[in-house]
This record gives structure tokens, C-alpha cells and sequence, in this order.
């Protein structure tokens, strides 16, 4: 099973983002460890413009198949965001 797989699977549970959020035109959040509720997932298919964008954000090109858009509950408020395996931990309610 891939990270991806387990992150889907995971829908309506818990997850810890490990790292701050960045959002366009306001910056970093200043906010690393949030615990969010995770809405739905889904992968990202970078090519062209879109890599160099993704290089131009920090994301390497070789961690980019492993990036995914994740619809979390931030908040109070449903965003959609752009994170990796590294930026993500499930959170298992069984134990």
C-alpha cells in the first residue's frame, strides 16, 4: 500500500501536518504540529508549468509524484493543500 493509499483510506480521521502551512500572499502560518481532520485526498499530476512551479516552491522534482492534494479541516474552515508523505502523520484512533 502507498502513502497515498493509507492517506485515502484515512478520510474522516485525524492527521498532524509536521511542518507550517504557506499560504499565498500571506506567508507561513507559524502554526507546525496542527492536528486537522482530513476531508478527502487526492494525487497530484505535475507536468510542465506545473513542475516549475512546484520547483519553484521548494518541492524537488523527485518528491513531486509523492505530493497530493489533502482537503482538510483548518480551523473551523475546509481548504484544500498541497503536502507530501514528510508533512503528514496519521493520527490511529484505535491505539
Amino acid at each position: 500500500m502507498t502513502f497515498f493509499e493509507k492517506i485515502w483510506a484515512h478520510r474522516g480521521g485525524l492527521v498532524r501536518l509536521s511542518t507550517q502551512l504557506y499560504w499565498y500572499g500571506r506567508g507561513w502560518d507559524g502554526t507546525p504540529g496542527r492536528v486537522c481532520l482530513l476531508l478527502d485526498a487526492v494525487p497530484i499530476n505535475v507536468v510542465g508549468a506545473d513542475a516549475r512551479t512546484a520547483e519553484a516552491v521548494g518541492v524537488g522534482a523527485a518528491r513531486v509524484g509523492g505530493a497530493f492534494d489533502a482537503h482538510l479541516l483548518i480551523d473551523g474552515h475546509p481548504r484544500w493543500v498541497w503536502v507530501t508523505e514528510k508533512d503528514v502523520e496519521v493520527i490511529d484512533e484505535a491505539g
